[in-house]
This record gives C-alpha cells, structure tokens and sequence, in this order.
C-alpha cells in the first residue's frame, strides 16, 4: 500500500496505484497462518462456491429444463437454501472476528473461562443432537404440533434451554476471553454450534413441516426459541463486523414489539406475545424475507464477481486508468478519486470500504498537490459514497430495489443513469472550482501512468462492459454475472497476473470473507423489516405521511427524507436502503408518487446517509486517513455531495430524470439538470466567470440553479435569464469579495 512518505520521495517514476485491490484488515479480524488458515480458507472458499453452484444449478435447470447430474443437491428448497445462506456466515463470522478489537500486547493466557466454555459448546452440540432427532421422529410419523406437551416439553428442555444458555453464554464470554490474533476463542466456536443448531431445527421442522404454522398456536415452541437465538447470533455478529448503529435501532425495534401496546397514538400497536412474533420473524415476514433473498443471490454472486475482479488485479487498473485520464487536470488526484472511487464504489457497494481502498492512495496524493486535508478526505468520501448510485451495479441496492418493487433490475439500472451523471458531475464541478480558487496545477506526465499503456490494456474492461450487455440482451442477473465472472478470470491471462487454479480457489475465498459483513447486515435489517411488517407501523407512519401532505407537500417530502437519513446514519447502504425502504417508501406511493420514483428517493437518502453529519461512516473512514477532524470532514463532504440533496427532489418534480418520458423530455431534463448543478456547485463554492464571486452572485447563482434543476420550461428560461444576467454583472463590475 502507498504511503505519504513514497508518494512524497516518488519523483522519477509516475505514481501507480498498487494493493487497492487489497481487503483491509479490521481492528477485532482474525489473522491465521499455516493450518489454521488453510482451513478458514478451505471453509470460506466452499462457502461461496457453494453459492456459485447452487445460484447456477437453478439457472442452468431453467435455461435447458433438465437436472445437472453433477450437482445433484440442486436446486434446493428456496428458504432451505436462505437458513444455510444465514448459518454459513454466522460460522465463518464468528470464526474469523473476535468480539472486541485484538490488544498490541497479546500474550497466549489460558482462558480462565475455559470449561464454562466447553459446557456451553456441549449444550450447542446436544441442541444439535436433538433437533435431528426430531426430524428422526417426523419421518417416524411423529405428529408434530404445539399444542402436544410432550413435544413442546422437550422441545423447550433438549432443545431451547441448551441452545440459549449456550448463545447467552457465547456472547459473553466472548467480551471477557484473551483475545490472540491468531487463534480462534472457544466461545466463538460456541456461536458457531450455536448457528448449525438454528439451522438444523429451521430446516428440520419449519423448513419442511410447520410453515404454514408461524404466528398461530400450533407452531411448536423450539420455532421461537430457535428464531430468539438466531436473532441474538444475527445481531452479535453484526456488532462485530459493522458497528453499533444496526444493532440499537434493531433493539429500538425489538423493544418497540413489547411496548408498541402502550405507546399512545399512530405509534400503538398490537399485543403481540414473544411466541407469536418470533415463530414468525424467522420467515419471509422477516429475517427470511427481501434482504436474505437478495444476499442469497445477487448480493454474494456480485461479491464473487468483484473477488475474481480484485484477484486479476483489474481494481489497480481502473485506478491507474483514472490517473492516466484525469491527473493532468488542475487539482488532478481529486479528479482521479471522483473517477477511481464511483468504478470501485460501484463494484464492492460499501462506502466506507472503498475509501479505505482507494483513498488510501488518492487523499495522500490530494494533500500533495494543495487540497487541505479535510478536503482531501471529503472528496474521497463524497465520490466513494457516489459509487453507490452507479449504473449498472449501484453497490448491491438495485438489487434489492428490484426484488422489493417486483421492477426489472434493468429498468432500475436506467433509470439511475441521469441522477448518477448528476451527482459525479456535481462533485467533479466542485472539486474543480476548488482547486482554481487554490491555484492548483495538475500532476506533471512523468508522475502519471502513460495513457498509451493504459489503452494496451483497456480490455480489462471487458468483464463491465459483458455484465452489461448481457443484462440488456435479456439474460438474467445471475447468467450476466456469472458471465461477468468467467470473463475477469479470462482477461487475466492477458496480464502478469494469470488467474490459475490457486488464483481462482484465492478469489473464492476472497468471496467469502466479503460476504460475511454484507450478509450479517441484511439479515439483521430483515428483523427490522419484520418487526415494521408483523406491528404495522408502516401502514401507520403512512397515514402521518398522507396528513402531513394535506397541508404541504413539499414538507412531506423533506419529512421523509429526514427520516430515511435519520434511519441510515451509521449503517451500510444495503441495510439503510432497506430499512427505509419499508418504512418510507410505501408512505410517499400513498401520496401517489410512482412506485420507482418513491424507492428512489428513499435509496438516495440512505446512501448519502453516509456523508451526512453527525454520523457519516465514509467520512469518518476518510479523516482517518487524512488526518483531519472527523466532524469538519463530514460537514466539508456534505458540501461537496450537496446535489445528492437535491436530485432526489428532482424525481417528484420531473420524472424525466428517472427517463420517464419521451427522449425530447428526457434529454432536455438532462441538459438543463446538468446546467443547473453547474450553477449550484458555482454558488456554493463562490467560483464564477474564472474569478471569486460576492455573496450577492452567489446567492444568485444558487437562484438560477434551482430554477434550473426544477426543470420546467418557464423556470428553465428564468434560470438561464439569471444565469446570462450573472455573466454580464461579474464582467463589468468585477466586485470584491466580502470579508
């Protein structure tokens, strides 16, 4: 990985981007060698392999209607397939992170612990035992129920008891054990037999028997308790791999299931006893629903796709690529960041994640050539969260948007293209007017990739560009990435770094340590859907939506967007995005806003989330390696991404630039919105005419931009009148700055 010392003695040779490709290692992740990581590499690799050959073993039987003898155990049964899904990660999450951060002074101390540990593994493991031999009795003709004592007794003490007090004792003891890096805790291993206990019981009687039970008196009661330690596993490893701020709005929510009787007005809910509410939050109502099905699918197949991307060491490339076509401009490694970080945001759909990736060497560089660093770091966070709103992949959350709308991916990656433009327009106008302001001068040739030999291996776009043309030839997603897939292992061979059979089995398990933060949010997001579906306070934050309207709608609108960042801060995209999306989205349909554009909005919010102040992850990622404070850089990154504040306005006011109407209507909406930015991003940054602009130009300037992103035709014509008046006025009266 660069660091500002290289980059600062680097002066004969151009600066090349090296390890952006590389995952970053978290403060409380798991470092094995020798055996120990053979075998976590073994089980990661297999765990998405398996989602390779169980997503194409469906897929091939529905291209050609036959079975595939050599994958005989697909297609398996879709919630079967999503309780393994869950299990998987939670094991090789709880094998891989610890539950705090490792100390710089580790010493290898017996755990004091330890045979309590060893208690709570037996009982995970004779929770285990029984939930097969429960399924022994089913297949025996067993009639199971929950209304049977002697079923629910035993389902409570063999089953229940054993397996919460060993969760209970796993998360706990998980706080309190020497933690060494490269040894894996017991109570970790606890969890883990915890996990294959849930999964074993779930697809023993409710993934086969007691489906259509949930929620009544005949689900038998290792339903709920199962579900209660499944819930606890989801939200424990979530703690671990995302923070906090998932987990206490999931508490919020579980909480509000017990109280919501009490709470006065459109807050009161239902009584709902714990037996009914987890039977049920353990389905597709919840924790099995949206979220799970698309991190089963779409989710991990991209996740692989950008593994094999990162093995082939294409992500360098697409840095590299970025120098060699925007470094020379004035202010240049921003421009590079804006480029670099929207084709890496795009592909592994974390915003924090990707500045820790790519900013690791663009804000470096950006404080080399003049940016402040709270500068430096905004823009990085600003274009690293942008890559989120990027055709066609936009960071995994068109895919949720499709499977929760019923709206063809394809249609939703179109329609992103406009407000996509916009916003990397907008912060490429900043960042512009930034550097002119500061005098800055771009990266001089020798200091930069040879554009040459950048366009020697322009092929490696080639797995972008199949994944697209295959999804807009009518392929489904999973063939198109999976295409996408093959071709980045392809175009390797034309490169130093050949994927061969240890490369591809690397890329694999790359796969699978991606996955586990991802899949752990969208599980623990899916309890708060769940709580939103079983309580009905969607339905009922609605109905406050719909009165607040009846008085403005305008003021309805900002409510909502209020709440859907409210609901983001501190969360990834995924579990953001879905999370408002069933507590916002239905509201504004309810307005009669179109089903597209209301999602939209929702999603647009809950990725800026992560640039909104106080809580901006992306930011906060960026000022840790700039150097700057994390507060001042939130607030300069919501300048620099002030339009993705107002877009989403847009798609109310003008559907066009979600290209919802005729080509006329759209490329005029495209054109006048762009202008608009221009003007908006001129304004806020005081920069017009190729001078500083007074406050009173400025406030004009801000004016005419709203006139035009508004994008009617009267306030097109007044926006570009005040534009054209602005012009005039700097040039004749050239006024000074305000101090």
């Amino acid at each position: 990985m660069t660091t500002d010392k290289t980059l600062d003695d680097q002066t004969e040779g151009p600066v090349l981007a090296d390890g952006v490709d590389e995952e970053p290692v978290e403060h409380n992740r798991r470092i094995f060698t020798g055996n120990k990581y053979l075998a976590i590499a073994a089980i990661s690799g297999f765990y998405a392999l398996f989602h390779m050959a169980a997503l194409n073993g469906w897929s091939i039987r529905g291209w050609t209607g036959v079975d595939i003898p050599f994958l005989p155990v697909f297609p398996m049964e879709t919630w079967n397939f999503r309780i393994v899904h869950i299990a998987g990660a939670l094991i090789l999450g709880f094998l891989l992170y610890s539950a705090r951060a490792f100390p710089d002074d580790e010493n290898d101390k017996r755990d004091p612990l330890f045979y309590v540990s060893n208690l709570a593994l037996f009982a995970a493991m004779y929770a285990s035992y029984t939930a097969i031999t429960f399924g022994f009795d089913i297949r025996g003709g067993v009639m199971w129920n929950g209304i049977d004592e002697g079923i629910r007794t035993a389902e409570i003490y063999h089953y229940g008891l054993p397996l919460l007090v060993a969760t209970a004792l796993g998360i706990v003891l998980g706080w309190v054990q020497p933690r060494v890096r490269g040894k894996i805790a017991s109570p970790d291993l606890v969890l883990g037999m915890c996990a294959i206990a849930v999964a074993i019981y779930l697809i023993t009687i409710f993934g086969t028997l007691m489906r259509n039970s949930t929620g009544t008196p005949f689900a038998p009661i290792g339903m709920s308790l199962a579900a209660v330690a499944g819930t606890a596993l989801i939200m424990e490893l979530t703690r671990r791999v995302a923070g906090m701020a998932l987990i206490i709005i999931a508490g919020v929510f579980l909480v509000y299931v017990f109280v919501g009787d009490m709470l006065p007005g459109f807050l009161n809910a239902p009584d709902i006893t714990w037996e009914r509410f987890f039977s049920q939050v353990y389905t597709d109502a919840g924790i099995l629903g949206p979220t799970t099905a698309v991190s089963s699918t779409y989710i991990i197949l991209f996740i692989i796709f950008a593994a094999f991307l990162q093995a082939s060491k294409v992500g360098d490339y697409f840095v590299n690529f970025a120098f060699a076509v925007a470094g020379r401009a004035r202010g240049g490694p921003a421009k590079v960041a804006i480029f670099a970080s929207g084709l890496m945001g795009m592909i592994n759909g974390t915003s924090a994640g990707n500045v820790v990736a790519t900013g690791s060497l663009t804000i470096p560089l950006m404080k080399k050539v003049g940016y402040k660093p709270t500068t430096a770091g905004a823009v990085e966070a600003a274009a690293s969260t942008g890559g989120q709103i990027m055709p066609p992949i936009m960071g995994a959350g068109a895919f949720i948007m499709a499977e929760i709308t019923g709206i063809p991916y394809t249609d939703i990656a179109v329609a992103a293209i406009i407000p996509a433009i916009l916003y990397f327009v907008s912060i490429y106008f900043m960042v512009d007017f930034e550097a002119a302001k500061l005098g800055m001068r771009g990266m001089r040739e020798d200091e930069l990739p040879k554009v040459k030999d950048m366009i020697r291996r322009v092929f490696l776009f080639l797995p972008i560009i199949i994944l697209i043309a295959a999804l807009f030839m009518g392929y489904s997603v999973i063939r198109a990435g999976t295409l996408a897939t093959a071709a980045a292992a392809v175009v390797s061979w034309f490169t130093p770094y050949r994927m061969g059979l240890k490369s591809v089995s690397k890329a694999f398990e790359l796969a699978g340590i991606m996955s586990i933060q991802i899949i752990a949010v969208c599980a623990c997001a899916g309890i708060i859907v769940g709580v939103i579906s079983l309580t009905g306070v969607g339905a009922r934050f609605s109905s406050v939506l719909l009165n607040i309207a009846e008085a403005n709608q305008l003021l309805a609108l900002f409510f909502a967007m209020c709440i859907a960042i409210l609901l983001g801060m501190g969360m990834p995209t995924t579990a953001a995005y879905a999370v408002a999306a069933s507590v916002v989205a239905p509201g504004l349909v309810q307005l009669g806003i179109p089903l597209l554009t209301a999602h939209f909005f929702v999603f647009y919010f809950a990725v800026v989330s992560a640039i909104t102040p106080p809580v901006a992850l992306a930011s906060y990622a960026a000022a840790g390696i700039s150097g700057a404070n994390p507060m001042a850089t939130s607030v300069a990154s919501f300048k620099i991404g002030i339009s993705a504040f107002i877009v989403p306005f847009m798609f109310f006011y003008n559907g066009a630039i979600l290209m919802d109407g005729t080509w006329f209507e759209i490329i005029r909406a495209g054109v006048t919105a762009v202008a608009g930015v221009f003007l908006l991003s001129s304004g806020v940054q005081g920069w017009w005419v190729g001078d500083r602009a007074a406050w009173p130009i400025r406030i004009g300037l801000l004016f005419a931009a709203l006139c035009m992103i508004a994008g009617g035709l009267v306030t097109d014509l007044i926006g570009i009148g005040c534009a054209v008046a602005l012009y005039f006025f700097a040039q004749v009266s050239r006024p000074k700055v305000a101090t």
